[in-house]
């Protein structure tokens, strides 16, 4: 899983931008992972959910239960 991430990232940030600092790209980055990945990109191994959305679900059922 962590290739697909790598990828994913290089693909969809470090081949597309061009950076002019360390520290811009280090934001960069962190938006990317943090904002992006991590709240809306849907997963195939969560069900096509993203992982809040995950999350989110995870959470009701277990309260439901």
């Amino acid at each position: 899983m962590v290739e697909s991430f790598f990828s994913t990232l290089k693909l969809e940030l470090v081949y597309t931008t061009r950076f002019t600092t360390r520290e811009q790209a280090r934001r960069a980055l962190f938006e990317f992972i943090e904002v992006f990945y991590n709240r809306r990109r849907r997963h195939s191994s969560l069900g096509y959910l993203s992982p809040s959305e995950f999350e989110r679900v995870a959470a009701t059922s277990r309260l439901a239960a």
